[in-house]
């Protein structure tokens, strides 16, 4: 009996490790112990589970309210616990009751490294244990003397629901019993030092608290009936390198709100309603949600996240986020998720020190602390982190039908002297800067995407000129998808802002992008990093006068749209939003009462029906073989003209305008004889241009020109693209 009270003391004191061995059913003596800890109840009866017959009455052998009952029996009793309190008495199972929960199989896969589906074995699971409801809990806290759940089930007691120890993998865990769906939880951890931590939430949890309050909750996302059938079975085709990818960029708190009602966010539901309706209107291929991970600080835009695996409850639940997934697809639409394995926030109710120790970021702050936005590092050569980062981007696939992941920061990854300076870092074993653990985290979660989700994509955000980032891993590359083309944002940018007179002397700046433009597979990104931060909005950046700058945003959208590559234009960008993005607030849908901002928009919509239409504008965006300059030299006329071909050989021509004056005469080598049809011209009067072309196209001739057999003569509008296309493949 004195060992027994000690262990009661060290239970009450929150310092006992093994709280199984303390609590629920022990042999004692041949016959069988039932140790209950219960604060409040008055008396307590075990109740067979067969018949309810009373088995024992507990004795109170502690204040605190620990009870003990003997059992006369050889045999494990198989029991309830009838609770009497003052006023109400309730009957429960005892979650001490139950044994271990973790498999051998998934400690296996665990211990590896390799378990895929991670998602479903950690963090909160709804589950049967035998016949009985309830939720198993587990975490990853190696290092911790004491681990508890606790929740509104156990009236927040640390005390109620410490947690059984898995040596062998560092994870904790516990059954109990009746809680569901909605049920709101955090861990309580004592570090090595004694010390107990601030409590934390979940990082495996499916659901979260909205902000500032920053519980976990018990979610389930397996209950969505999914009706994407056909989508899924298409979707490899529309996610091919070959397809028209036209992607829209939305952030979901700020694409439109609810002026009428408190400016609130729109819904997961309401989206599903009015954003796939705009975007399927306006011919995008795929979506582009900013990270939808709980994040705790709305000026971050969530890409300082706390919860990798639960969607943020801003905008409703999980299931309503399916919800929208779903609609995407049986729309006929693709929708990608942004995705952060970069850094996470030191926020104390996060994954910083989770257990009293450095255990998800990297311990030393050379390598665990990143300097430009103050946040933590994961500690990508860790394989219980590695496993854990994987099994987010893998639950994003498979749990909620994203088709593919935009990668964030891929470039801060990869570098171990990311805007560090000498002597701020540490070399690798080799001496190099390459972070050669996050590159194997990269290259691995890519292996295994690709693996079991062949038709989805990854999308690299990757800033530098790393070799082969979209090249498969088993030729050194590091196995992404597509990649961001960043040096063609900034050249062209830079261009564009200039004005007219002076870009004769910068014509390299559009047509550096070319020398590398099949290096990789790229997506010309027009993103939300271009338009905040007093860079200005799109239409901002143009030089002139308003008509000039409308002007210069169509030809530039126009020649975006005909330049190899997948397109990308965030939210605002495809009418010309003036005032550049504040994540707080509404886009300026009002400014589409005016007929320049819906000239713009018009151009976008017809811009992506056209490369959508036009398989010489999209098929070989990633091979040279679809791509042929026809004059780059004529920087004087600051003029552009190249050819786009398709698969089979049929071509359009593009030439671009970068100065207000129209260009008569110009004389330009075509593939075949025939009507050359203008499918666009961005100086069109229904997109506020001045009307001026070639009178719905023109014919060619036998004049041998630009290594062509024919040629045609066309007049090239003031600050225009314009597409030209052969009667007889439009016609297709």
């Amino acid at each position: 009996m004195q060992d027994l009270q000690a262990d009661i003391n060290a239970l009450l004191a929150g310092r006992n490790a093994e709280p199984f061995a303390l609590l629920g059913p022990h042999p004692a003596n041949e016959q069988w112990q039932i140790r209950v800890f219960a604060p409040g109840a008055q008396h307590i009866e075990a109740i067979a589970r067969s018949d309810n017959k009373n088995l024992a009455d507990f004795q109170l052998v502690h204040e605190a309210g620990f009870f003990v009952a003997d059992i006369s029996t050889d045999v494990r009793p198989d029991y309830r616990l009838t609770m009497h309190y003052d006023g109400h008495s309730e009957t429960v199972d005892d979650p001490y009751s139950f044994g271990t929960l973790l498999g051998e199989l998934d400690i296996h896969l665990i211990t590896e490294g390799n378990h895929r589906e991670l998602y479903r074995v950690m963090g909160a699971q709804l589950m049967s244990y035998g016949d009985v409801e309830g939720v198993r809990f587990a975490v990853w806290a190696p290092n911790a003397k004491r681990v508890s759940v606790l929740g509104d089930f156990n009236h927040w007691n640390a005390l109620r629901n410490p947690m059984r120890v898995r040596y062998e993998v560092g994870i904790w865990e516990i059954f109990i019993p009746a809680l569901a769906e909605g049920q709101r939880y955090k861990f309580e951890i004592v570090g090595p030092d004694d010390s107990v931590l601030p409590q934390k939430s979940d990082p495996y949890a499916q659901g979260a608290e909205l902000r500032p309050q920053t519980a976990s909750v018990v979610r389930n996302p397996e209950k969505h009936q999914w009706q994407d059938q056909q989508w899924m079975q298409e979707r490899g085709e529309r996610n091919s390198h070959s397809a028209p990818i036209s992607i829209y960029e939305v952030h979901a708190g700020s694409w439109r709100r609810v002026a009428d009602d408190g400016n609130r966010f729109l819904s997961y539901v309401e989206m599903a309603d009015q954003l796939v309706s705009y975007v399927l209107d306006m011919g995008f291929t795929h979506i582009q949600m900013m990270p939808l991970g709980e994040f705790p600080f709305d000026g971050s835009w969530g890409y300082q996240q706390t919860g990798l695996f639960a969607p943020s409850c801003r905008f409703g639940s999980p299931e309503e986020l399916q919800y929208l997934v779903d609609c995407c697809h049986q729309a006929g639409l693709g929708i990608l998720i942004d995705w952060v394995p970069g850094h996470f926030p030191e926020d104390a109710h996060a994954l910083g020190k989770f257990d009293g120790t450095a255990l998800y970021e990297h311990a030393d702050p050379r390598r665990g602390f990143h300097p430009d936005w103050n946040t933590l590092i994961y500690n990508f050569g860790r394989t219980e982190v590695s496993n854990f980062l994987t099994a987010s981007a893998r639950h994003w696939l498979d749990r909620y039908h994203f088709d593919g992941l935009r990668v964030d920061a891929v470039a801060s990854m990869l570098y171990l002297d990311y805007s560090r300076k000498e002597g701020e870092w540490i070399p690798n074993e080799h001496g190099g800067n390459q972070n050669l653990e996050a590159i194997a985290l990269l290259q691995k979660t890519n292996i295994e995407l690709y693996g079991d989700f062949p038709d989805t994509m990854t999308i690299a955000e990757e800033s530098t000129a790393w070799p082969g980032v979209s090249k498969p891993v088993d030729s050194g590359g590091l196995g992404f998808g597509f990649k961001w083309n960043m040096g063609w944002m900034n050249d062209t940018l830079r261009y564009m802002e200039r004005d007219p007179i002076h870009r004769r002397h910068h014509h390299n700046e559009l047509t550096f992008g070319l020398v590398y433009a099949f290096d990789e597979n790229f997506i010309l990104p027009i993103s939300h990093d271009e338009v905040v931060h007093g860079k200005g909005s799109m239409i901002a950046k143009m030089p002139g006068d308003e008509w000039q700058k409308f002007a210069n945003l169509r030809t530039y959208y126009g020649f975006m749209w005909a330049h190899p590559g997948k397109k990308l234009l965030f939210q605002g960008c495809e009418f010309a939003q003036l005032a550049e993005w504040n994540f707080e607030q509404s886009l300026d849908w009002h400014l589409l009462e005016q007929g320049q901002h819906v000239g713009i928009q018009r151009l976008i919509r017809d811009l992506n029906h056209l490369y959508r239409e036009i398989p010489a504008l999209h098929q070989q965006d990633c091979r040279h073989s679809g791509f042929r300059w026809l004059d780059h030299d004529n920087a004087a006329e600051s003029v552009l003209a190249f050819e786009r071909f398709s698969e089979n050989g049929d071509s359009v021509v593009v030439v671009c305008n970068f100065t207000p004056t129209p260009r008569h005469g110009m004389r330009f080598g075509v593939s075949k004889e025939g009507f050359w049809q203008e499918r666009m011209n961005t100086n069109a009067q229904e997109y506020g241009g001045s009307g001026t072309g070639n009178a719905g196209g023109v014919a060619s001739f036998a004049i041998p020109w630009q290594g062509h057999a024919h040629s045609i003569e066309i007049s090239v509008p003031p600050l225009a693209t314009v597409i030209l296309q052969p009667s007889d493949q439009s016609a297709h």
